[in-house]
């Protein structure tokens, strides 16, 4: 299949070649199979092959697209939508600036992060995993429900400008499972990320959901006064933010516009905590990672923040050529985003719990609805959901009922950051609509940040 795509790229190539086009081409292929849990049942068993092809055409300072759906076996519709591109850029209004057109001086070709036994795992399997996670915990009022997301995704792209192509093949899978009470209201959820067959691992997730179980089902429910907390982190939580962070923090164009929280004359200053180093990281195979970006740059590990120095922020090819800035390798669907571990070394949430506490601390494994209040200072809020706890400095355990937190990620990620768990693990942050794009962020099990606001505090689930 590999060979079929490539030569249809390069048949598309020389075409817009004789037509005297100048132009970039951008295969995507996706095999996706999604199974749906809801009521104990299975809701949803389906999947889709699709093919998308999005055209670019430039002239001068004008630039166009257009994508179509498409197959290989109808180049005659792809030859003409190159057709329509090259016609539309004619009638573009220019940029302000000179855009950059692919060039890949060498083939590039990478495999190595597909693996079949995932990507074709049969629904079998799917349920046999669910079922080894939740046996057991299902009552006439705790459900189930949940998704296996799993498949393949095949990028391909090339230009008129050499006759070099760029390929990657990846495979993925997302598991989320969710018990809920449906008297109570309350829900506990465990999330896993896989890039090869051999990362699931349903026994650490039965592990966790056993653990939030006991604790919803045994302690108290209650509404948690406001102020101030001690709060822990779990990976879902610390990987949004992280998203954020990268979103309105890093980003070298968006910088520009005036919509990050940290500036050029920052590089090089200490703007976080010691504890914490980040970075975008292409060698890590759990992020489903791209070694080249999509106009021929290599990626390597490119640090962010090292020991709370700011280091340096990213730029995606059209940013860096609107604002007369190097390029960093960051065009591409996800980065491949890391945080490093600490030394704390804290591996579950049985392990949190048992902690001997010098005060309560506030779990708050995930963050629901994050949104941003003020970029140019950090600030987003998000409130709690599926699985907090209130671990009381006397040993006793409290099942909070949903809290707010509006805060700057300047705070979190900065001096009031107290520990970071050693151990990481990939969070899957890919969306479920759009084109498919496994993405997973690399993060520590928890990380502990001290006397952060709750602003809200609801009186039921």
């Amino acid at each position: 299949m590999r060979e079929k795509i490539l030569r249809t790229m390069n048949d598309l190539r020389l075409y817009a070649l004789e037509k005297g086009g100048e132009v970039s081409l951008y295969y995507h292929e996706e095999d996706s199979y999604l199974m749906r849990f809801a009521n104990s049942a299975i809701s949803l068993n389906t999947n889709e092959h699709l093919i998308r092809l999005e055209i670019t055409a430039y002239e001068g300072r004008k630039r166009a697209s257009y994508a179509m759906i498409t197959d290989l076996d109808k180049v005659e519709d792809m030859k003409q939508g190159i057709d329509t591109a090259c016609e539309m850029v004619k009638h573009v209004m220019p940029l302000t600036y000179q855009p950059s057109v692919p060039v890949y001086e060498n083939t590039y070709v990478d495999e190595n992060n597909y693996d079949p036994d995932l990507a074709l795992m049969s629904n079998e399997e799917k349920l046999a995993f669910f079922n080894q996670v939740v046996s057991g915990f299902e009552t006439e009022e705790v459900k189930l429900s949940g998704i296996f997301s799993s498949g393949a995704n095949t990028v391909a792209a090339v230009s008129t400008r050499s006759e070099h192509p760029f390929f990657i093949k990846t495979s993925d899978a997302q598991v989320s499972i969710v018990l809920a009470h449906s008297r109570l209201k309350w829900e506990v959820q465990s999330e896993q990320s896989a890039q090869q067959k051999s990362d699931l691992d349903a026994g650490a997730m039965r592990a966790e959901l056993e653990t939030l179980l006991h604790h919803y089902t045994n302690d108290t429910p209650q509404q948690i006064p406001l102020g101030k907390y001690n709060i822990v982190f779990g990976t879902a939580a610390i990987a949004d933010m992280l998203n954020f962070t990268r979103f309105i923090g890093f980003n070298g164009g968006l910088m520009k516009r005036g919509y990050s929280f940290l500036k050029e004359e920052e590089i090089g200053q200490k703007m976080f905590s010691d504890k914490f180093t980040f970075s975008d990281d292409p060698t890590r195979r759990e992020t489903f990672p791209f070694g080249c970006d999509l106009y021929g740059i290599s990626r390597h590990p490119f640090p962010l923040v090292v020991n709370g120095v700011f280091k340096a922020f990213a730029w995606m090819q059209d940013d860096a050529d609107e604002f007369s800035q190097r390029p960093t390798g960051h065009t591409v669907p996800h980065q491949s985003l890391c945080m490093a571990g600490g030394s704390r070394p804290v591996n579950s949430v049985s392990e949190l719990v048992k902690l001997q506490r010098e005060s309560d601390i506030l779990y708050i494994p995930f963050l629901h609805y994050m949104n941003i209040v003020n970029p140019s200072k950090g600030i987003v809020t998000a409130s709690s959901r599926f699985g907090a706890l209130l671990l009381k400095q006397d040993g006793s355990v409290v099942v909070p009922y949903n809290v707010r937190m509006t805060q700057s990620l300047l705070d979190v990620f900065g001096d009031k950051l107290a520990w970071i768990a050693q151990d990481t693990l990939p969070y899957n942050t890919s969306l479920s609509y759009g084109a498919r794009n496994p993405t997973s962020i690399v993060v520590p099990r928890f990380m502990q940040v001290n006397d952060l606001e709750i602003s809200h505090s609801n009186s039921s689930y």
